[in-house]
């Protein structure tokens, strides 16, 4: 099957997810009570949480530029910050099609080596990004895991309910995948050197691997860390801006600090589902946990989930717009 033709389809596959997922999350929406509830919103905090996120972009490019100095030292920060704010708008529209195109403009902006070759490829650029979301995955499945202890008579009942997987399940397929992995790496390593198919591979694996190593090898790695931390903090200071938002809706008014780390927490895992911009799979996974932790209804959920993820779609479709007409024009030499 062609190439195109496959995007089209997962394309046209994970919008139908979405557009499902919208359906059932609306469903039980009281839009009377939800014109009510926007109408006492504290509209202030919804500003300072749309900013929160141009921030968090900001520190976003930060981090991912300290992972591409080492491999072109001349990276800037407006080309990460503007590839990253282009990467967050495109993944509105096609999951994961961001990705590829902020290791584009990364490639564009790149220096050339002695042989004309660009310093930042397709392949160590690649390895950089799966380094940054292999660091973010395992940050929430660490904070998961710490929650569901911490909390283990809300967050840890109401999340092994939902999933009604068994443990050990989880544990086998881990070790299965770990083990394939593995073993296909040393098999292209193996081979080589027999041309062809072989040895475009191991090129390809060796430059993810160097990316994705570059963490070892950059200066002042501590900020790699640091910008981590920022990101996070702001990522949860965007659900608590929400929280202090609703504070004038009983049902919402008890919510603190912390409720707004464990919905936090609950937002970033539902971007497993790859749908366009989280449309629906981000909405369904916080209402859900707003009932089953906190018995607001599902209805009344989704008013918080709409202020939390389209003030985030706001700031990212601005920031995208914006450095997508200074990527254009202003940076097209």
């Amino acid at each position: 099957m062609d190439k195109k033709v496959k995007n089209i389809l997962r394309y046209s596959f994970w919008t139908a997810v979405a557009v499902v997922l919208v359906y059932f999350c609306l469903r039980s929406v009281d839009w009377a009570q939800f014109a009510d509830a926007l109408k006492q919103c504290r509209w202030e905090w919804i500003v300072v949480s749309i900013l929160l996120g141009v921030a968090g972009l900001a520190f976003r490019g930060l981090r991912w530029r300290r992972l591409l100095l080492p491999i072109d030292p001349s990276t800037s920060f407006v080309t990460c910050f503007n590839a990253y704010n282009i990467c967050c708008a495109a993944n509105l529209v096609v999951p994961r099609a961001g990705e590829v195109i902020r290791i584009g403009y990364a490639m564009k902006h790149s220096d050339k080596d002695a042989d004309g070759r660009r310093l930042v490829g397709f392949d160590n650029c690649l390895g950089t990004v799966a380094l940054e979301r292999g660091f973010d995955f395992m940050l929430v499945f660490v904070l998961a895991v710490v929650m569901v202890w911490v909390e283990a008579d809300r967050f840890g009942a109401w999340l092994t309910g939902s999933l009604k997987v068994p443990q050990s399940s989880v544990w086998i397929g881990l070790g299965v995948f770990t083990l394939v992995n593995v073993g296909l790496v040393f098999l292209l390593r193996k081979l080589r050197d027999r041309g062809g198919f072989w040895t475009k591979s191991w090129r390809f694996v060796a430059g993810l691997f160097s990316g994705f190593t570059s963490f070892a090898h950059m200066n002042h790695g501590w900020l790699f860390l640091f910008y981590s931390f920022i990101i996070w903090a702001l990522h949860w200071l965007t659900s608590a801006c929400i929280v202090w938002a609703l504070q004038d809706i009983p049902m919402f008014s008890s919510l603190t600090m912390a409720d707004a780390f464990l919905i936090m927490l609950v937002g970033s895992m539902s971007t497993a589902i790859p749908v366009p911009g989280g449309f629906g799979a981000y909405h369904g996974a916080v209402a859900a946990a707003l009932l089953g932790i906190w018995n607001i209804p599902m209805g009344m959920g989704m008013i918080f989930a709409t202020l939390n993820h389209e003030s985030q779609v706001l700031a990212n479709a601005v920031c995208g717009i914006v450095s997508y007409i200074h990527e254009s024009f202003f940076r097209k030499k």
